[in-house]
């Protein structure tokens, strides 16, 4: 496998970068009108940690770490490095070593869909991580790849630049081109969240809030007191019984 390594490409403002990182992923995803989520399956080593960043993105062989070193070098303050392999791999690429050299450089943090190691060395040193695997499986370094080229994880495609926002819910990946209006339309939302709960902090029901009670009639939900409910069952029960009787009797009359 060979490939290459991409140097420069273009990033987001880091202003709407930081505005954007004010936010948590649900929000953002939703802002983008429920779109970018990389999926449930890479799931936080910490917890309580909130990042956004500028791609950096990394395709590797499975079981084999050298792209991730070759990265290294095209890291810089803010990023977040991005890490996938050719086919599904489980084995710790990743470790307290490298977390050390990409700290120096300013990575907020790493999104990799593989193994990591080290976890509690990780949490000590504070440096986010969002993996598929924790394993101590160790790696090689053999085999080619590529640097800051588009990737793919759960069904997501990442550019390099791409900014990525990850916290305890997963991680959520905004196009660079739409970092900006993705800020202000999650700063709305919230906005409105926050109406919403001072509505429900004062005994609000979202049934009224958001005109629910009329969806439920539409859709035929009725309510009933459990009186009218038991009686209910009890003459549909009545009826499948007497329906089943019928039923048997002709079929007594069909085998005479």
């Amino acid at each position: 496998m060979s490939g290459v390594i991409v140097t420069g490409p273009p990033r987001a403002d880091a202003r709407d970068i930081e505005a954007l990182a004010a936010y948590g992923v649900a929000t953002v995803s939703e802002a983008m009108g429920r779109t970018g989520l990389i999926g449930p399956e890479l799931r936080p080593v910490q917890q309580g940690v909130r990042i956004a960043g500028s791609a950096v993105t990394v395709l590797s062989w499975p079981g084999d770490n050298l792209m991730i070193h070759a990265a290294v070098e095209q890291c810089g303050e803010g990023d977040v490095l991005v890490v996938t392999t050719t086919s599904p791999s489980t084995d710790g690429m990743f470790g307290e070593l490298f977390a050390t050299a990409l700290r120096r450089r300013g990575v907020r943090g790493l999104v990799i869909n593989a193994g990591v190691r080290d976890t509690q060395e990780l949490r000590d040193m504070g440096f986010a991580v969002w993996a598929k695997a924790v394993s101590a499986q160790g790696t090689v370094k053999a085999t080619g790849g590529s640097v800051n080229v588009p990737v793919a994880i759960g069904g997501q495609v990442i550019r390099p630049g791409d900014v990525v926002v990850a916290d305890d819910d997963g991680v959520v990946v905004v196009p660079r081109e739409r970092v900006r209006r993705t800020a202000e339309a999650s700063e709305a939302r919230e906005a409105k969240e926050a109406e919403a709960r001072a509505a429900f902090l004062e005994g609000q029901l979202g049934l009224d809030r958001y005109g629910l009670r009329e969806k439920l009639e539409a859709l035929g939900v009725r309510y009933a007191t459990y009186e009218e409910h038991e009686k209910h069952e009890e003459h549909e029960r009545r009826e499948e019984s007497e329906a089943h009787g019928e039923r048997d009797g002709h079929a007594g009359k069909d085998e005479a």
